[in-house]
């Protein structure tokens, strides 16, 4: 409701009369928000019927597919959360997100 207000009347009306200003107002919501991101590697590759299917190798069992490139990523990433989402409701442990390394070697 009062990000409503704060789009319709362009800022908080705070006690004692004070205003908080649309900048002011979206830092103190997200402050103490912290967002984390993971990473995970996923293949995708097309099928014998011309669909993408992407699989997480180190989510076994997550796999998804689409009928482009762009669909079967997309879908995969949906996979992927509503695995990690299943893991947290469960109390299951969630994997590390993705570590590599990249290795040169002489040509």
């Amino acid at each position: 409701m009062r990000l409503l207000q704060w789009a319709v009347e362009g800022s908080f009306k705070l006690p004692n009369d004070r205003r908080l200003e649309p900048v002011d107002a979206l830092a103190s919501f997200w402050e103490g928000v912290t967002f984390i991101c993971m990473k995970f590697r996923v293949t995708v590759e097309p099928d014998e019927d011309g669909v993408f299917v992407a699989e997480c190798p180190a989510l076994p069992g997550c796999v998804s597919q689409g009928k482009t490139r762009e669909e079967a990523i997309a879908n995969i990433r949906d996979a992927i959360q509503g695995y990690i989402d299943s893991l947290k409701k469960h109390g299951e442990p969630i994997p590390s997100g993705m570590t590599e390394e990249i290795v040169e070697i002489p040509a």
